[in-house]
């Protein structure tokens, strides 16, 4: 990891004076106000987008979550498009602030999804729910109370008139499997903004915000070998299974920790019947990186397999699906601005990074200035525990329209 905690330290104190310069205590302090009285309507935007489920697969259930946040954004005066999808949910793209006065500045980025992980029916056995301090429900941490926070904070800066810059809201529906068509679009509107801010959530209970991830990719391994009776014929065999277990041997190897690359082949079949040398075995391969440069040794060595045994076959298809979040000087500098406000605001900031990907991932990449799990604090994203808790909402949505008030 590069270091730039000297950065940090040297751009937290430029950003309390141009902060000061552009947004004053006051105004904060009003944002923060605004922000606490918004509370129970978050709180009920949230219920509403938990309770339209959204599985990534079924696009009518998330058109219809789309159109709740289409709706929200109306109310706001913001101008809605439609990115027109077949196979998958519609894109929502919705443009905010574009004023006489910032119509020529470059727009900032709220990115998000509405789709989940989660199949239709889940809420009878995980309904949306508040216990304990927290809210509770399928996909309500990853990620429909980042994209409440960010409608929450859109109705703050336009009470006030606090829009620095025009905003754009792009809310993606398959992310969860990938971004396979809303990548483009994603990629194209970034381009022409000042920098991205990406909803999903926090690193940890601490509430860090991402300034790193890893790039993610995926091989798919597939053996054909030559089929025996495994009492008869022995010897006119050749295992597909046995070859393959070669191969993940050599897979494995690949993993490096002190490069952060993890190579895992998390899926493995093949054979027929126990008495068959198998004909056919297969293997999923999912890796990480942090470099984007170690993607291509990666695939260099995938690409470059051959089998051991010269009677089986070996065909190797993948490669990179989300190319690294890398931790830059630039994209330093939007956290620094961030923990000088937090400070501001009354709560401690801290940056992560993580193993995961998002589609801040695309937009790092092309060379725009992004900042992530800037959404909800909580636990249990993709599993029957997934809850927020409830006391950072306000402050973080206080946190998130301060940085677009002042970027």
């Amino acid at each position: 990891m590069i270091a730039y905690e000297g950065i940090v330290l040297r751009h937290k104190e430029h950003m309390k004076q141009e902060i000061k310069s552009r947004i004053d205590n006051q105004s904060l302090q009003v944002i923060a106000n605004s922000a606490r009285r918004g509370e129970s309507g978050m709180l009920d935007l949230l219920r509403r987008l938990v309770e339209q489920e959204s599985p990534s697969n079924d696009k009518a259930s998330v058109d219809r979550c789309m159109q709740i946040a289409a709706l929200a954004c109306q109310a706001l005066d913001g101008s809605v498009k439609w990115h027109r999808q077949r196979h998958f949910a519609n894109l929502l793209e919705a443009r905010f602030g574009f004023g006489s006065q910032t119509r020529t500045l470059k727009p900032v980025l709220l990115l998000g999804h509405l789709d989940t992980v989660w199949p239709l029916g889940c809420l009878q056995s995980m309904p949306c729910r508040q216990a304990g301090g927290r809210i509770y429900g399928p996909g309500v941490l990853d990620m429909k109370a980042g994209v409440a926070m960010a409608l929450s904070a859109l109705a703050i800066l336009r009470e006030h008139n606090f829009f620095a810059r025009p905003v754009i809201l792009l809310l993606n529906s398959d992310e969860e499997v990938g971004s396979p068509v809303s990548r483009s679009t994603t990629e194209s509107i970034a381009a022409r903004c000042e920098a991205v801010f990406v909803l999903e959530p926090a690193q940890g209970l601490g509430g860090a915000y991402k300034t790193s991830r890893k790039g993610v990719g995926s091989y798919m391994v597939r053996v054909n070998g030559v089929a025996a009776h495994a009492g008869i014929d022995f010897a006119s065999g050749h295992s597909a299974v046995v070859e393959l277990a070669h191969q993940i041997a050599r897979i494995s190897a690949i993993t490096d920790p002190a490069r952060g690359i993890t190579v895992n082949p998390g899926v493995c079949a093949g054979g027929t019947q126990s008495n068959v040398v198998a004909a056919e075995a297969w293997a999923e391969v999912d890796f990480r990186f942090i470099k984007a440069s170690d993607a291509k040794k990666i695939e260099r060595k995938f690409l470059q397999m051959r089998p051991i045994d010269k009677k089986c076959g070996l065909v190797v298809s993948g490669g990179v699906n989300r190319p690294p979040m890398e931790r830059t000087r630039r994209g330093i500098e939007l956290f620094a601005k961030a923990a000088t406000l937090a400070g501001e605001l009354g709560f401690e900031l801290h940056e992560a990074a993580t193993g995961g990907g998002s589609d801040g991932n695309f937009t790092s990449a092309i060379g725009i200035p992004t900042l992530d799990g800037m959404g909800a604090v909580g636990e249990g994203a993709h599993a029957n525990h997934e809850s927020v808790l409830i006391e950072h909402l306000v402050p973080r949505t206080a946190l998130l329209a301060a940085m677009i008030a002042t970027v």
